[in-house]
């Protein structure tokens, strides 16, 4: 069948659902033609309108599949309420796991909101353990990335251990049960409080310069206990990425470089409050190219050697994390999985007996959420369209930030005409954006717009901005919606004041 006959097909379809789908503000574009008079708070459908309502919403959906049918398939569809975290169904609606998310937005009070997949999680994780068979390894997941405790106790009880960048952090770690020796503290700029926790606790710490390395003798000195350091090495690899997620070159602000090697093992000889155990080393995030790992490990062979030949005894190799995820949703992307990441290091560290230390956050947890949001409406400045939602920067700044780019869909399937837009928020900032120049369908004010990948260093990185506050996470789990944060409310801002 000729594409033009199955859009006359659609137009018919639609022009009989004409004014009946108040239930589905995307719909009621594709069945109206025009936009729709009624509001979207409108009173509940009565038994004698719904049933034409919910016709009209299959005869519209159905329109929508049967152009995708001529465009082609969509890779991502799956048999409705089947699939494994996001993806949308044969009936056209986006589901996360066994639930639609329309369904999910109308049961949740507040807009926008962050929706995860617990068992996407439990899948990304399992991928790391399947991949490490046959060595001794330890999954450091990197609690920088996503920072939700319900979410960290999970990985826990997965049995992950965790990578920290700050004593809160570390907090955090010891609230959620975390063994300490399966936890790493990390960063150039460790404040003695933090080191003096670290040692007390028990945990691994990371040694990224001399004052570094003062000031963590400093702390296991005051507190009693000897600490177990691995040395950050700067390898100067370049992982091809955004600069401001690039951290294995020379110009990086991290790790210790080969001509300042022999002080730290004098200055770790001479101090009996500090046992070096380990390397590391951090070449970025977003890598989409693993053999940089096998370089980097490489280098850090040349490193071990020189340590060992001076009288040491390393038991950790730690490459660090950074693995990429497919943030375009294009079919044709193919990125390495956790296993090509493992396989070219596994001769290596297998030759040289060592226990290996991987830090994944992102693979770990990006594509286990969205952001839920809501449309606000659709304006024009004559050169360019918009789709206003009511999330904006303050909820999830990545693309403002790095420019970085994350897919973004509607929740339900829309005969909206087609058109190019910039996804943005309320904020008062030009910056305030979710994404640039995509192709959607256009929506009615009420429909419902995610932004995929958003499960790392989106929350984590949220703000207050224009006091937008907080938004709530919820995770499907066993088959069930539920709360895992509470959203933010003003009374919380004004708390920080009370009794000033």
């Amino acid at each position: 069948m000729l594409r033009g006959q199955v859009q006359a097909q659609q137009r018919r379809a639609a022009s009989k659902a004409t004014g009946a789908v108040a239930g589905d503000v995307c719909v009621r574009r594709a069945v109206s033609g025009a936009r729709a008079s009624q509001p979207l708070a409108a009173a509940a459908p009565s038994r004698a309108t719904a049933a034409p309502r919910r016709r009209a919403l299959r005869a519209a959906a159905a329109a929508v599949a049967a152009e995708r049918a001529v465009v082609g398939p969509n890779p991502y569809a799956q048999p409705a309420g089947k699939g494994l975290g996001f993806y949308t169904g044969e009936d056209g609606f986006l589901y996360c796991d066994n639930m639609r998310v329309d369904d999910i937005r109308a049961q949740v009070k507040d807009s926008p909101f962050y929706l995860y997949s617990r068992d996407r999680i439990t899948a990304n994780y399992r991928a790391y353990q399947k991949a490490l068979e046959g060595l001794d390894s330890i999954i450091g997941y990197a609690v920088k990335a996503n920072n939700n405790l319900k979410i960290v106790q999970h990985l826990q009880g997965l049995g992950s251990g965790a990578v920290l960048v700050s004593g809160n952090e570390l907090k955090l770690a010891i609230a959620a049960g975390f063994d300490p020796s399966r936890t790493i503290l990390n960063g150039n700029g460790k404040l003695p409080w933090e080191l003096e926790l670290a040692a007390s606790a028990g945990c691994l710490v990371n040694v990224d310069s001399e004052f570094d390395f003062d000031n963590i003798a400093a702390a296991a000195r005051k507190v009693g206990k000897k600490v177990k350091v691995l040395l950050r090495i700067n390898p100067d690899v370049d992982p091809q990425v955004h600069a401001y997620v690039s951290t294995g070159l020379a110009s990086s602000k991290f790790g210790i470089r080969n001509s300042h090697l022999q002080w730290f093992l004098d200055a770790i000889k001479a101090e009996p409050m500090v046992e070096l155990v380990g390397v590391h080393s951090h070449l970025g995030s977003t890598i989409t190219k693993v053999n940089i790992f096998r370089d980097a490990a490489v280098i850090m062979c040349d490193f071990i050697k020189k340590i060992n030949d001076e009288g040491f005894k390393l038991t950790y190799l730690n490459i660090g994390g950074g693995l990429g995820i497919d943030y375009t949703h294009n079919p044709s992307t193919k990125l390495p999985s956790p296993t090509d990441l493992i396989d070219t290091v596994r001769d290596i560290v297998k030759g040289l007996g060592l226990t290996l230390v991987i830090e994944p956050g992102r693979s770990m947890v990006a594509t286990s959420c969205a952001l839920v949001n809501t449309v606000t409406g659709v304006k024009t400045n004559g050169s360019k369209q918009f789709i206003v939602v009511d999330g904006s920067m303050a909820a999830l700044i990545r693309p403002s930030l790095y420019d970085a780019y994350q897919h973004i869909e509607l929740t339900a399937p829309c005969g909206g005409p087609k058109a190019v837009f910039d996804i943005v928020g309320p904020v008062c900032e030009s910056a305030d954006f979710l994404g640039k120049e995509r192709e959607l369908a256009t929506p009615e004010p009420g429909a419902g717009l995610v932004v995929h990948d958003a499960g790392a260093y989106c929350m984590a990185m949220a703000s207050t901005y224009n006091l937008k506050m907080r938004p709530a996470e919820y995770w499907v789990a066993d088959n069930k919606l539920a709360t895992i944060r509470r959203g933010e409310t003003l009374d919380d801002h004004l708390r920080l004041f009370e009794g000033l």
